[in-house]
Formats: C-alpha cells, structure tokens, sequence
C-alpha cells in the first residue's frame, strides 16, 4: 500500500472504464493510499475525441494515469512522450462491433473489402479496427475514414454517408434499435500509461482499487446500470435527432452491463509485437524504441 500519494486520473466516461470512476466514488482509493483527482470533460463541450491529439495528459493536464487504446498508447507514447505505458488488457467483455446500413450489399466481414469504414481518429480506434479488419481482407483493403464521436459515426451511417462504422456499447445497442445490421465484432484492448512519479507501489495500490470496484460491479451489474447509462443520456442531450425514432425506455432496457477485468502489468512481449506491426504498416517511427515506451517500474 502507498502512503498519501496524490494521483490525477484522466477518465473517459467509456463504459468499458467504469470501474475506475466507482472506486473513486466508493473511497477504493483512498483506502489504498491514494487521493485521486478524476479529470473529465464535459461531453457537450467535447466535439471530436475526449483525449486531445495535440496536447499531452502527463504534461498540459498534469495527469498521472490515463487510459486509451493499446496502440495510441505506443505512438502517443512514443511521438508525444507523454507519459510511459504501465499496464494493459481488454477491460470488458464488451467488443468493438462494425455496424452496417441493412441496405447495403455487405454480408460478411470479408465485404468490408476496400470499403470505408468510420473511425475515431487518434484514439486508437483505428489502430484496433485495422488489426480486427486485416484479418478477413487483405491490408491494402482496409479503408479507415474519420467521423469522429459515436453520434457522428451514427449519423453518418443513417445519412448513407458512409456503409459501415465502428461502435462500442452502449452506443451499439442504440444501433442495432435503429435497425443496422452487425456485421464484425472484435475485443477492445486499452493501455495504461503513467507519468514520472508513478511508480510499482503506485500502480499496485490503482489496480488494488481497480479490482475492488470491478469485483462490485460484477456481483451486482444493475446497481450501476444507471452510472452506465450516463454516456448514453449524454449522447441524447447532444444528438437528440438519433433519438426521434427509437423508444429510449426499451433502448435503456436493452443494455447490458458488462463483465470488468482489471489492467495487468505491462506485457512487454505483446506490446513489443503490436510496435512492430505499426512500424510495418508506417503507423509508427520505424526508430521507436520499445524501452522509452514501456515503464521499467522500480
């Protein structure tokens, strides 16, 4: 356990991240030596990511912890030397899933062929929809485009703008209700990175609280269906259009609360296999060095 160690967390209010905001809110944390701060913003002032691409968390927000895609979290790393990746995994039991107009002639993964596909871009998203789409056409094939929020890649698909788009849950059960068709379905993976003064009894006494809280939600699913509702409830106040159509008591029904894991140390073999593909495909300097990337916790 830590002695009174002050910690900023960065949070994305993304249902696969909520456990970090119910061990705040239970005092998780605090019992394990550290008094966090969440910093979070506010979706309605947010119009393209929650993670900004031009300004580092470790540095301009003076965050100690903050989570984001397995792979951003190498070229962020990396590129913007903000901050070093300290543990990783796959959060939920809740997948990327690729959504389709019914109307369209794609019927199988393998139709996503040379088709563009929407994205949020510099969120790692695309990063994990290329590795899951490489596996069913050929990788000139994949075609990424950026339509960023889920309510602007909804809309994008319902506007036939586009043919197919990535979505996460809860904003996944919103699509299926508005009738598009899953076609693809693949697993979410997120990194941990840490700054300077994060060090192993730092990152042990987070995940200790990390686990206390996803133990929680994992007895009792429904006594947190409303905090997992919340970004829900967020993207009716901003796109409130997406809505007109679906019966939102029903959509709020239909959502299921997920299964949490907890981070794991940082797994140097996995991430160092993961940089590698980025360097082939020239989504990373081909000079990034897997040890200013990874943490060497003391």
């Amino acid at each position: 356990m830590t002695e009174n160690a002050s910690l900023r967390l960065f949070h994305l209010p993304f249902s696969f991240v909520l456990p970090q905001r119910v061990a705040a809110e239970r005092g998780y944390f605090e019992a394990e030596g550290l008094e966090v701060d969440l910093v979070e913003r506010d979706r309605r002032s947010v119009e393209v990511k929650y993670i900004p691409a031009e300004e580092t968390l470790t540095g301009d927000y003076e965050v100690d912890i903050y989570p984001v895609c397995k792979w951003e979290s190498l070229r962020r790393t990396w590129r913007m030397d903000d901050g070093r990746v300290v543990a990783n995994g796959t959060f939920a039991d809740q997948p990327y899933t690729v959504f389709t107009h019914p109307e369209t002639s794609i019927e199988s993964p393998a139709d996503l062929a040379d088709v563009p596909v929407a994205v949020n871009r510099r969120t790692g998203q695309e990063y994990t929809a290329m590795r899951a789409l490489e596996e069913h056409v050929d990788p000139e094939e994949v075609r990424l485009v950026h339509y960023g929020m889920p309510t602007d890649r909804l809309r994008a698909l319902r506007d036939g703008e586009v043919d197919a788009v990535t979505l996460l849950d809860p904003q996944s059960t919103l699509a299926e209700s508005l009738g598009f068709q899953p076609i693809l379905e693949f697993e979410n993976h997120v990194g941990i990175v840490g700054g300077d003064d994060v060090d192993r009894d730092v990152l042990e006494s987070y995940v200790a609280a990390y686990t206390r809280a996803a133990r929680d939600v994992n007895e009792n699913p429904e006594a947190f269906r409303e905090e997992y509702l919340e970004m829900l409830e967020k993207d009716l106040e901003v796109a409130p259009d997406l809505f007109e159509d679906v019966d939102v008591a029903k959509l709020r029904e239909r959502v299921t609360v997920p299964r949490y894991e907890v981070p794991e140390p940082a797994d140097r073999d996995d991430l160092g296999a993961q940089l590698e593909w980025m360097k082939d495909r020239g989504l990373i300097d081909g000079e990034a060095d897997l040890d200013a990337i990874v943490a060497s916790l003391g």
